[in-house]
């Protein structure tokens, strides 16, 4: 009986562990299905942005109801709910700077929370501003390696304005600085390159490197950030492999898998 009883309790953290990965999913996609519609409007056929949000928000199952509010409240026909956009600053213990994005209807709840756990780990939260500068603000699309080659990928996207193309894991991705990130979206769509992923993403401009027991401890406080139900993405200086550790469902840091 002691056997079922521990089966069933991984079995329940698993669940609870997909349910908020989805829950975070689903934030981030109701965000960008509502950002495309204000700028570009309803209509997906008009306006590629929406186009590209709605396709990876039916990939992830998300509901019908869920994608026409979300489509309504960046068209103004739907009032904005509870739920608003939040950043948070602060440093990481061995002066690892880290910059939380998130959405709550509880603001107290949020700040507490992280507050707390800046404070359990040798960290502590600071004031807007405290880091922002450190991070630069680009695009980011991802596209299948086989769906393309990197030439004619390069080509596009480097017409329009990107700053890089890179391969990692299977995937291109195009980096590009904020302004030109519309651009090279609607250039990648009209060449027909399948883009799988694209957000605004936050890059620091310089990073830190960690002997191996420091960075362990920064890494597990940054993944107890993203756990919190109301983060949805989390970017550090802490260079990991030589990449700067980002978690979330914004980001695809091959230092936090």
């Amino acid at each position: 009986m002691a056997g079922h009883t521990r089966k069933w309790a991984k079995v329940k953290r698993k669940k609870q562990k997909d349910d908020r990965r989805k829950s975070k999913v689903w934030a981030r996609l109701s965000q960008e299905i509502e950002k495309a519609a204000r700028e570009g409007g309803g209509d997906p056929d008009a306006n590629v942005a929406l186009s590209q949000a709605l396709e990876r928000a039916r990939e992830e199952d998300m509901a019908k109801d869920t994608i026409e509010r979300a489509i309504k409240r960046g068209t103004g026909e739907l009032e904005e709910e509870g739920r608003e956009k939040v950043t948070y600053e602060g440093y990481a213990p061995h002066g690892v700077a880290v910059f939380v994005e998130g959405e709550t209807e509880n603001i107290n709840r949020t700040v507490k929370d992280l507050r707390n756990l800046f404070s359990d780990h040798g960290g502590n939260l600071g004031k807007d501003g405290s880091v922002a500068y450190l991070f630069e603000q680009k695009g980011r699309f991802e596209i299948a390696a086989d769906a393309t080659d990197e030439m004619t990928l390069f080509e596009v996207a480097v017409e329009a304005g990107a700053e890089e193309v890179d391969e990692t894991d299977g995937a291109y991705v195009v980096t590009t600085d904020r302004d030109a990130f519309a651009d090279v979206g609607e250039a990648l769509d009209e060449a027909g390159l399948p883009v799988e992923a694209n957000a605004l993403v936050r890059a620091p401009a310089t990073t830190v490197a960690l002997a191996p027991d420091e960075r362990d401890a920064v890494r597990g406080l940054i993944e107890k950030i993203n756990d919190l139900r109301d983060v949805t993405s989390v970017y550090t200086t802490l260079e990991i492999d030589g990449t700067p550790l980002a978690l979330g469902v914004d980001v695809a840091s091959p230092a936090g898998h």
